[in-house]
Formats: structure tokens, sequence, C-alpha cells
């Protein structure tokens, strides 16, 4: 009886030592201490239970939530389980918002318990304890941010008999309480109004919406400016929270995500924070205000697209299509004002037609999820080579080879209006081959045109194509203005085969935008082309006349036509290649500039080490970065401030199509190139936006200005 006795209590022993918590030593940092922490007194095979991460900061600092704000890192678990144990996600309890001017950022103070529920397998054996180790890696700030990583252990009873509350089941249950909870019976939409996103809650009854401290906490970003005050109002039961758009978000941001927290519980004893996740409404939204300017508004907006339409005219990549009409202009001086004004009209509404058919485009490709801007079209070889052969058919004309001008015309003559198509087709053709170029005011106007509804985007490039067209509208409509212009005369011919030369130096670029894309191969490839077009030129102009039979006008033409077609197949069909900035682990621009490629990952590196970082957005068709890339990167004295700055050049090429490279250049508010952004070596410092056009001066001004 004795011996029974003495077994029986060797056997109660064992299975209450078996069944004690962790015996894991909490792990302390200068700044933290650390331990996991269990929720039950011990866990039955195959059930469910919680660890909790239980981290004291010391007064004054404190650790992040999962979605930081302004900056910071959220604390991370990577866990070591034993055979067939499960962990989930972190769950995050409520936090508070920590200001440190300008900055807010959502993190945790005093201390805190992150839960992470786990699961034991069910062929665990009773009596043993399961070894757990989670390795894991926080950021702790007060004003300074230190990174810290600690391991810890947590040994796990494993019993069958149930289980009691753990010695911290305080500390489970207040975490618990400060959990988020699905929307669940609630109505949430959210629109924006201009910098504004009015976010809209509807709770189920009984449920608590007029009490003081109710907020919003965002679960991504950049899409909301944190530090800033957040209306709340309620009527007829309906909670509204007014929230600021961040001058950083993405202007195809789509979603806005996050907790609705209340205090005082949205019930008595309920949960405090609501999760939500909802479309943003179809109201237009604003260009996100970059570099600290004010957001645009439309009317503002449509000033600066016609300011900006009008300079197009004297922008490299417009000015040989431009000077066709001109010629057109001087050819018709002496008419009556009456077809000076029609050509006029015809003129600009050829470019307003290709405007709308360009922005009909883009919308619509961007509707669709493309990541493009303006001169997307630029980015396809096929339309590059399109392209050189229109200019180079033109600059054929002009030169005598052929006369297209007399079958554009003879298009017209059937209306009784000779001609008036022909300045309208120059007037497209102007708009065309003007996409290359983001005059100077363009830049903001395209970019707000593109977050806008489609009605205002359309308004928008309106104004641009009605900028462009407004000098030669002029000349039409006050005729007194073309007695400046010279008389038609003979001199004329010698003048038209002129301007043939600034057509074939515009086909040159083209070729050479050709190559960026398609390599040395495809620039082989295009000059082919472009020889079986001269050719067809050469058949058509020599074959195709009235004096000859109409045998051989229609052998010509048909030879004619094979040739053009044969050429053009043959440019068209050229694969592209990668561009060479974007392989390269340095580009070199011939000036001196040292240029790194870019991408968001590199920017964040240099970012975190300290450094001024500048972004040269740009692409081979851009005429006006290539001026730039000549006039103001050449200097000497720029090249040397670069490198006293410790200035990080780098070049993000948009010559072929690049969607991470659209997504930046929205983010900025912009849709096309080119495009120059300055980020300062304070992290919390906003980027700066330089001009379209710049000059050694300005980057020296510039740089001279970085601490």
């Amino acid at each position: 009886m004795w011996n029974r006795m003495v077994r029986s209590c060797i056997i109660f022993l064992t299975a209450s030592l078996a069944a004690l918590p962790s015996v894991g030593a909490p792990v302390s940092t200068p700044h933290v201490t650390a331990e996991l922490l269990l929720d039950r007194s011990h866990v039955r095979p195959g059930e469910e239970f919680r660890l909790g991460l239980h981290l004291r900061m010391k007064e004054g600092w404190h650790t992040y939530w999962k979605h930081p704000g302004d900056s910071g890192e959220p604390t991370t678990i990577d866990w070591v389980l034993p055979d067939g144990f499960t962990a989930g996600p972190i769950l995050w309890p409520q936090p508070q918002r920590i200001s440190l001017e300008p900055l807010t950022t959502y993190g945790y103070e005093g201390d805190v318990l992150l839960l992470v529920p786990m699961r034991a397998p069910a062929a665990a054996t009773a009596g043993s304890r399961a070894s757990i180790t989670a390795n894991v890696f926080w950021m702790v700030c007060e004003e300074i941010c230190i990174p810290e990583e600690v391991t810890l252990d947590i040994d796990v009873p494993i019993a069958d008999q149930p289980a009691s509350p753990g010695a911290s089941a305080t500390l489970f249950e207040r975490s618990t309480a400060a959990l988020s909870v699905p929307s669940d019976g609630w109505e949430i939409r959210a629109e924006e109004r201009g910098d504004r996103i009015i976010l809209r809650a509807q709770p189920p009854e009984g449920y608590r919406v007029e009490q003081p401290g109710i907020s919003f906490f965002a679960t991504t970003g950049p899409l909301i400016e944190y530090s800033a005050p957040q209306p709340v109002s309620v009527r007829d039961g309906e909670l509204t929270i007014e929230l600021t758009r961040s001058p950083y978000a993405s202007g195809d941001a789509q979603r806005l995500s996050g907790v609705i927290h209340a205090p005082a519980g949205w019930v008595s004893g309920g949960p405090v924070a609501v999760e939500i996740d909802v479309p943003l409404g179809d109201s237009a939204p604003v260009a996100p205000a970059a570099s600290g300017r004010a957001p645009l508004t439309l009317l503002l907006a449509l000033g600066l697209a016609f300011v900006g339409g009008m300079v197009l005219n004297l922008m490299p990549c417009v000015f040989p299509v431009v000077s066709l009409k001109i010629l057109a202009f001087m050819q018709h001086s002496g008419d009556e004002p009456r077809r000076v004004r029609l050509h006029g009209l015809s003129f600009a509404g050829g470019v307003l037609l290709a405007f709308w058919i360009l922005a009909g485009l883009l919308l619509a490709l961007r509707a669709a999820g493309e990541e493009i801007g303006w001169g997307f079209q630029l980015q396809s070889p096929a339309f590059v080579a399109a392209m050189a052969f229109l200019l180079f058919a033109l600059g054929l004309s002009l030169a005598g080879l052929m006369d297209l001008g007399t079958s554009l015309t003879r298009v017209g003559a059937a209306t009784g209006r000779a001609g008036y198509r022909t300045s309208a087709l120059n007037g497209m053709l102007a708009t065309i081959v003007a996409t290359p170029c983001t005059a100077p005011f363009m830049g903001a106007a395209l970019g707000f045109a593109l977050t806008q509804s489609a009605a205002a985007a359309l308004l928008i490039f309106t104004a641009l194509g009605a900028g462009m067209a407004a000098p030669y509208v002029a000349l039409s409509l006050w005729p007194a203005l073309l007695r400046f212009l010279p008389r038609p005369g003979s001199w004329m011919v010698r003048f038209k085969q002129l301007m043939a030369f600034p057509l074939f130096a515009t086909v040159a670029w083209l070729v050479w935008v050709f190559g960026h894309q398609t390599g040395v191969d495809g620039i082989l490839r295009l000059l082919l082309g472009l020889t079986l077009l001269g050719a067809a030129a050469w058949v058509w102009g020599s074959w195709s006349v009235l004096d000859a039979s109409a045998i051989t006008r229609a052998a010509a033409r048909i030879v004619a036509v094979a040739l053009l077609a044969s050429g053009f197949v043959l440019s068209a069909t050229a694969a592209p290649v990668s561009s060479d900035v974007n392989t390269a682990g340095v580009v070199q621009n011939g000036l001196g500039v040292q240029w790194e490629p870019w991408s968001e990952d590199r920017v964040a590196e240099l970012r975190a080490e300290g450094r001024p970082v500048f972004i040269n957005f740009t692409a081979a068709w851009c005429l006006t970065c290539k001026v730039n890339e000549r006039v103001a990167f050449s200097s000497a004295e720029v090249n040397g401030i670069v490198g006293d700055r410790n200035v990080a050049m780098l070049k993000a090429d948009w010559t072929s199509r690049d969607a991470a490279i659209s997504r930046a250049l929205g983010s900025f508010g912009r849709s096309g190139v080119p495009l120059y952004v300055l980020y300062e070596a304070n992290p919390s410092a906003a980027p700066r936006l330089l001009p379209e056009i710049l000059s050694p001066g300005i980057l020296i001004e510039t740089f001279t200005q970085l601490q």
C-alpha cells in the first residue's frame, strides 16, 4: 500500500511539472525587454492556442504597428517550430499616434503584447514539452531609431486535461480587446473631393458613433496625410471622417484600407476598431502636389495647358513640321482673306482632332490598366518607323522627287475646298510629332489631366491643342499680319526644297530612337526600308505622271506601293531589345555625368545611406531631354558640384515601355518626360521637382543648396 502511494505521488508530481508554463527568461536590449508568453497553462494535442510577444519599451521609446505611418518598421518574427506545429500571422492591437513634427507614426509606447495564433499537432505527446524559438526584429525609436534583434525561447507544456488561464491572462485579455474586427454589417464608402478623401460609415443598430476620439488608421500608403487633422461628424447615425490626401499618393490609388478606432468601444464591452477596405469613389482625384506645391485646379491646369501648347511650337521636334504650315501661309498670303482664314481654321481643326484621338487612346489604355503616359506611341518601334517613313516621304516631296501635295490637294478638291484637308493633315502631323516633347507648363497639366474624369481630361487636351493652333489661327483671322510675310514668287521653289532638310534631320533623329529600341540591326533594317521608300518615290515621281500612258501609270503605282510596303514591313518587324541604360551598372552619357540605372529599390537604398538622389526621367525620343543633357549636364562645374555634394545621379530611361517608370511619373503628378526630381539627404524632406528646361545655372544653384 505504501509503495502504491509513493508511485501515485511521483506520477502526480511528474504531471504537474510537465504542465508548468515556460521557464524561458526575458531578453533585454538597451531599450526593450522582450519575452514570449503562453495564453494558458498548457496546450492539448490538436488544439489552437496563442503565444504573445511581450515588448516593454523604456520611457520615451516606441516600436511600430503593422503599418508604421510616415516612418518606421513593423516588428517581425521568424519562428522555429517543432514538427507539426503551425503559426499564423501577427494579430496587432490598436496602436496610438506618435508625433515627432512634422511626422506622425503608428506605434506602441510603454508595453504591447503582439498575439500569434498557433496550433499543436494532433500527434503531440501528452506529458511532453514543445520547444519554440522566435527570432524577433523590431525598430525602436525616440528621436533616433535603432534596429534590434533578439532570439526568444519558450517551452509549451502538452497535456490531455482541460487548460486553465495562464499567468499572463490579463495581458492577453487586454490585447485581445484592442484587436480590430471585420466590418460585417457596416455600410462603408469613400470618395475623393479635391485633396480630401471623405470616409462615410453607417454602423449596425446599437453602435455608438457619437463619442470623442474616433479616428482612422491607414493600413496601406502613402495615401493619406498621417499628421493632418481628421474632422469627424455624425448625421442620421452615419459617421463621416474627413481625411487629407497625401502629396505622395499615387494618382491611380483605387482603394482605402485601414481601421476606424473608437476609444470607448463601438458597443459596451465590444471591439474598439473595425477593419475597412473599400474602393475610392468616382469623384475626380487631384494630381499629387509633389514638392509641397499647391494642388492644381482645373482652371489653372487649363491655363497651363494652353500656354504649354503655344510653347510647343518652338520645340525642336515640332518646328520642322510647323515649317510646312509657314510655307503654306506664304503660298496663301496673296489669297483672299476668306481662304486664308479657312486654311488656318483647317490646320487648327487637324491639331484638335489629333489631340482628341491621342487623348482618347491614352485614357482608354490607362482605364484598361496599362501603365503608359504622354508620348506612349513613340515607345513602339513600329510607330517610330511609320513616322520616319511619313516624314521622309514629305521631305522627298518638298525636295521635288515626287509631289504629295498635289495628290492631297486632289483629295480635298471633291468638296470644292482644295487644300483645306491638306492643312488639316498638316495640323494632325504636327500634333503627332509633338508628343516626344513636354514643353514647359505642359508637364503639370498633363499629369493633372490623367488623374481626372474623362470629360475634364479631354477638356485639358483641348486646351493644349488650342494653344498649339493659336498662332496660326491668329495669322489667318487677322490677315493684316500676313503683310509681314514675303509675297509668293519663284524664290519659293528653292525655299520649299530647303524646308525638306529639317524633315530629313527629324528622320535622322527617329532612326536614332529606333536604334535605341531595336539595336544596330534595327537601324540597318530601317535604313534599308527608307531606301526602298526612296526608290518607290522615284518610280512614282518618274512614271506616275499625267503625260504617261494609263498602263505605265498603273504599273508605276503598283511597283511603288510594293516597294513601300516591302520597306515598311522590313523596318517595322525589327525585334525590340532591352534599353542599355536599364541593363548596365553605370551609364556614361559621354559628357562626364555618371548615371546609374533607376529603380525604386535603388532610390530607397541611397536614401537610407543618407545620400541626396537626383533622378532624370528621360527617353531617347524626347528631344527636350537630349537638349538638357547636352546643355545642362555637360558643364564641368555641374559635374564637380555633383561629386562634392555626393549626389547619386539616377537615370530612368522611358525610351521603351516601362510600367515601373510610368507609375513613378504618376506619383509625381506627371505623365511624360522630361521630369527631374531631387531628394535631399534628409529622409523626411519632400522631393523637389525641377523645371522641364534646365541650364547649368539651375543645377548649380540647386545642388549648392544641399546641406
